[in-house]
């Protein structure tokens, strides 16, 4: 349902409030919105930037629609997909908008789901798969797609649970590997063919309630441990693989509806020039590999999201040029529950031109936790992506024990 021509300020809450979420709260409130932080824990980063914030058990269905119901937004906004998305879609059901549906977010959340609407129920281009509940089924399905095999839960984030498999002696590492990673209560796994891929990219995708849908400028990235480390803008793509994107990205969004930024990830595989371009995962809200479009771009992926969402218009999305980013991670050596992270070579770093740094305000650090992000322009890409990275080689993360 799309917000109605009420005025300014909106009420808007977000559901969950990291780092991404901060930054929608910021490019809310920079449209006069008043913005409710909710959160599974106290001090979130965006509740450091809201007027009001709220702790909850973000998976528990009563609590979360017990929040919501107090205090009536005029949108409700997921940032994470650890919800009680059934209680989405009954707020729904009263009136209430969810962005960007209520259907959006349960499809999303649930690997299956997305892939089997994405190559079941659309056509799209997508790894070969299949699903195993059991470490026995999981050894049977992985054999017919040959080795190596990605092996996934179903319901997880930030690459959780997930590991690459050689061969059949690596199966019940996997197994066990998924279910300490799932989340919620599920036993089913994703195994899928080892793409040998040139590039992946995440396609940032606007739907707006009325208009045409807009893509951003294509973003390229590297994960490591199923979780992003570095992005860059615009990648490099040719015009026959963009378009292919495209017309893949809207495909899936216009099924889902809604209004919204969607963070539409792809593989490119094959020879330069002649690449295949393969779906992969897609997340109904800004993308975290998104962060550069802070720098990259006329309007970031978070001023998009709120515009989209708000139904205000936009009238052009423009590369202001090569642009990167470099995640700050806490080391592996961080204990889980290691105290209030501490800062050092912000002075340093910042000295490098035309680079920023964000450091996100999360209140504890665990291994490999991302902490922050330095964010550069550039000449061109390599450049751009030299000093993100140096920036962020020069932040050094203490902790209180």
């Amino acid at each position: 349902m799309a917000p109605g021509p009420s005025p300014f300020p909106r009420t808007v809450m977000l559901l969950g409030s990291g780092e991404l979420g901060k930054e929608v709260a910021i490019a809310a409130q920079r449209l006069g919105c008043r913005v409710i932080a909710v959160d599974r824990y106290a001090g979130a980063p965006a509740m450091a930037v809201a007027q009001v914030s709220e702790v909850v058990a973000m998976a528990d269905p009563e609590a979360l629609k017990a929040v919501v119901r107090r205090h009536r937004p005029d949108v409700v906004i997921p940032e994470i997909e650890a919800l009680a998305v059934d209680a989405l879609a009954e707020l729904e059901a009263e009136g209430l908008t969810v962005i960007p549906t209520a259907r959006a977010t349960a499809v999303t959340m649930n690997r299956d789901r997305i892939r089997d609407l994405a190559a079941g129920g659309l056509g799209l281009r997508t790894a070969r798969f299949a699903y195993a509940e059991s470490a026995a089924e999981l050894a049977a399905a992985a054999a017919p797609l040959g080795w190596p095999v990605v092996v996934k839960p179903v319901m997880s984030s930030s690459g959780k649970g997930q590991s690459v498999v050689h061969g059949p002696e690596g199966i019940d590492a996997a197994w066990e590997a998924a279910m300490a990673g799932a989340r919620g209560e599920g036993t089913r796994v994703i195994v899928e063919e080892f793409l040998r891929f040139s590039l992946e990219i995440t396609l940032l995708t606007v739907r707006q309630w009325q208009g045409p849908t807009l893509f951003c400028p294509p973003i390229g990235h590297v994960q490591e441990r199923g979780d992003y480390q570095c992005s860059w803008q615009p990648a490099r793509l040719g015009a026959e693989q963009l378009a292919a994107a495209q017309a893949m990205a809207r495909a899936v969004t216009d099924d889902l509806g809604g209004a919204g930024l969607f963070g539409v990830e792809f593989f490119l595989c094959g020879e330069p020039g002649a690449e295949e371009v393969v779906f992969s995962e897609l997340s109904p809200r800004p993308h975290d590999t998104g962060l550069v479009t802070l720098v990259g771009q006329n309007l970031s992926e978070f001023e998009l999201h709120l515009r989209a969402v708000l139904g205000l218009p936009i009238p052009e999305i423009r590369s202001l040029g090569a642009a990167a980013s470099r995640v700050i991670l806490a080391g592996a050596d961080v204990p889980t529950g290691a105290g209030t992270p501490t800062y050092l070579g912000l002075d340093q770093a910042l000295a490098v031109p035309d680079t920023q740094v964000l450091i996100f305000g999360k209140p504890e650090a665990r291994p490999w936790r991302r902490l922050g992000v330095a964010l550069a322009r550039g000449d061109d890409e390599a450049d751009a992506r030299r000093r993100a990275d140096g920036a962020a080689a020069l932040v050094q993360v203490q902790t209180s024990r």
